[in-house]
């Protein structure tokens, strides 16, 4: 099968054939030639595997700067060798932290798009199939829906954690849109992504930040998480829209 670089979009119940594995033989292609962006969630799932704290996970296996289009803090894994600039986490025999692997690779051959309603300001998502020359896995007789697929693939708590990112962004856009001052920069860099730092800053105390902008920390359960996490956005958002307030003070 000639495949030809392209994007098709798929309806959610649609099927389509696709399969991987060692026995395909472009296994472990797609994780050269790296340009891989990380969630929040992302890297909080792979520093628990690894065993690390978030701040070192950060400093050993990715970069960060300010997104072109967002100007919030951007993470991407930080590739190995100059020539194929492969994964970190990839060897001959495949991923090393498959279990934890980022949601774009769980989600390939998909990416998910999601849209606004301007009316009521829900999220609808839709999907697509990345069709690239190199990729065999459509060469397989296996068929699945995408429903199947995100089931699958465990792909149901990436995306709730990436809707809420989601948010944090359109937060970002609408009140504060440009680049961002470095030391709210760096504030939004430890809640999104570096939660253990965002933790310890909890820890015994309520951040100055919070008393603030009002937010409510009596119930933030500092040895899960998830819900951690989930607060950090919230809090995200809350110190963009404070900053946004103070800016259209000082004009």
């Amino acid at each position: 099968m000639k495949i030809q670089n392209s994007m098709q979009p798929v309806g959610f119940d649609e099927t389509f054939g696709f399969l991987c594995g060692p026995h395909v033989e472009c296994f472990n292609s797609c994780c050269r030639d790296l340009n891989q962006f990380l969630t929040p969630y992302d890297v909080l799932r792979l520093a628990r595997h690894l065993e690390m704290v978030t701040g070192d996970f950060l400093q050993t296996y990715t970069m960060h700067y300010p997104g072109p289009e967002t100007g919030l803090p951007v993470v991407s894994l930080k590739p190995e060798g100059q020539r194929d600039k492969k994964c970190p986490f990839v060897t001959s025999e495949g991923c090393t932290v498959y279990e934890n692997r980022p949601g774009s690779c769980r989600m390939y051959p998909l990416a998910r798009m999601l849209s606004r309603s301007r009316q009521t300001g829900a999220l609808t998502e839709s999907y697509v199939l990345i069709y690239e020359p190199h990729c065999r896995g459509f060469d397989q007789s296996e068929g699945q829906s995408v429903r199947q697929w995100v089931a699958d693939q465990g792909l149901n708590p990436y995306n709730e954690a990436n809707d809420a990112m989601i948010e944090v962004i359109s937060v970002k856009q609408q009140a504060l849109p440009g680049p961002l001052k470095e030391e709210l920069a760096q504030k939004l860099f430890k809640a999104l992504y570096d939660l253990d730092a965002f933790r310890h800053a909890f820890a015994g105390t309520v951040e100055p930040d919070c008393r603030k902008i009002g937010l409510d920390t009596d119930s933030l359960l500092l040895d899960d998480d998830s819900a951690l996490l989930c607060f950090a956005m919230k809090y995200a958002a809350e110190i963009l829209q404070h900053a946004s307030s103070l800016d259209s003070r000082t004009k």
